[in-house]
C-alpha cells in the first residue's frame, strides 16, 4: 500500500486561516464575517490585511447568515465563521430560508467539530452538523482531513458558485495530504489502493484509516482507503467502483453514525449494489468533557475500531 508521512502536524482551523489570506489577496469580492471568534477560526490575518472587507457581528450567528447573505446580492462572496455547534444548529432556520432556499452564494465555515473539540463538553461538540447541512437542497458539504485539504478546500469553494458548508477541527492533528494536490468538490481521493476491503473515511478519521491500512497489512489484509472529503455531491462512481473490487465497507467519520457519511454510502450501495457495510461513527449518543485523544478512544474512533469493524466486515462477504 502507498504510505503517507507526517509533513507536521498542525490544526485544520488553521488550514482555513492560510486559505482565507490568501483568498483575501486574490479576490477582491471575499468578505469575512464572524461571530467574536477570530482567534480560534484564525481570521485575524484577513481581518488585519483587509479590515475593510472584515465584519464583526458579534454573539449574533442568525444576524451574521442574515448579512452574509445579503451581502451576495451585490456580488460579494461571504466566508463566515464560528464553531460549528453555532454554524449550523444555532442557525438553521436561517441557512434554510436565506441561504439555502434562496440559493445565496454563502459559505460557511465551521469549526471545534465533533468530540475533538474536548474539554468544552457536549453542548459545544455537535455531531449532527453533517446531517443537518446535507438534507438542505443544494448546499454543498465538506469534511476535510488535514491542514493541507483544509486551506485547499477553501481556496476551491471561492471559485464555486452556491451554498457550502466547510468543516473542520480544533485539535493538532498529522498533515500528511501533499500540499500541490488539487481540491476537486464531489471528487474523492483514492489514498491507497486495496483488494480486501474498502475503507471510507472524511476529517480527522482519515490519517486513522491509513494507520489502520498499515496495520491491516501486516496481518496480509489489503485496505482501498478513500479520502470521501466532500459528503454532497458524493462520488458514488468512486466508492461503487471500490467495493466492486473489495465486496465490503467500512466508513469512519467523527459524527453520529445516523446522517452522516456512513448514511449517505449506505443509500448509495443500497441503490446500486448491495454490500456488507460496517461502521465507526459515534453511536447516537452525545458527547462529553475530555482531551481530544481520550473521547476518540472511549467512541470509538480511531484506528483500531477501524481494524475491527474491518476484520469483521470481510467475514459477512
Amino acid at each position: 500500500m502507498k504510505k503517507y508521512t507526517n509533513l507536521g502536524s498542525k490544526d485544520t482551523r488553521s488550514g482555513f486561516g492560510a486559505g482565507l489570506t490568501e483568498l483575501g489577496q486574490k479576490n477582491e469580492n471575499v468578505v469575512a464575517l464572524c461571530a467574536d471568534l477570530i482567534g480560534s477560526l484564525k481570521m485575524d490575518d484577513f481581518k488585519k490585511n483587509h479590515p475593510d472587507r472584515f465584519f464583526q457581528v458579534g454573539i449574533a450567528e442568525a444576524n451574521m447568515i442574515g448579512l452574509a447573505a445579503g451581502m451576495t446580492i451585490g456580488g460579494k462572496i461571504p466566508f463566515t465563521g464560528t464553531f460549528a455547534n453555532f454554524s449550523t444548529g444555532r442557525v438553521y432556520d436561517q441557512i434554510r430560508q436565506s441561504v439555502a432556499y434562496s440559493e445565496k452564494n454563502v459559505k460557511i465555515c465551521a469549526s471545534h467539530a465533533g468530540l475533538t473539540l474536548g474539554e468544552d463538553g457536549a453542548t459545544h461538540q455537535i455531531l449532527e452538523d453533517i446531517g443537518l447541512m446535507k438534507m438542505l437542497p443544494g448546499v454543498t458539504v465538506i469534511n476535510t482531513c488535514d491542514y493541507n485539504q483544509t486551506k485547499a478546500a477553501t481556496l476551491a469553494i471561492a471559485d464555486h458558485e452556491g451554498p457550502v458548508y466547510l468543516r473542520f477541527g480544533r485539535p493538532v492533528v498529522p498533515n500528511f495530504i501533499p500540499e500541490d494536490m488539487p481540491f476537486e468538490i464531489g471528487k474523492a481521493v483514492v489514498l491507497s489502493e486495496g483488494t480486501d476491503v474498502t475503507i471510507v473515511a472524511i476529517g480527522h478519521l482519515v490519517w486513522e484509516a491509513l494507520q489502520a491500512a498499515e496495520e491491516l497489512e501486516k496481518e496480509g489484509i489489503s485496505a482501498e482507503v478513500i479520502n470521501v472529503h466532500t459528503i454532497k455531491p458524493l462520488d458514488e462512481e468512486t466508492i461503487l467502483k471500490s467495493v466492486g473490487k473489495t465486496g465490503c465497507i467500512v466508513t469512519a467519520e467523527e459524527h453520529n453514525y445516523l446522517g452522516g457519511l456512513g448514511e449517505s454510502v449506505s443509500g448509495v450501495l443500497a441503490l446500486n449494489k448491495p454490500t456488507p457495510q460496517e461502521f465507526v461513527a459515534v453511536n447516537d449518543v452525545f458527547g462529553e468533557s475530555g482531551t481530544p485523544e481520550a473521547l476518540m478512544e472511549k467512541y470509538g474512533l480511531n484506528a483500531k475500531s477501524i481494524i475491527e469493524k474491518a476484520k469483521k466486515v470481510i467475514t459477512r462477504k
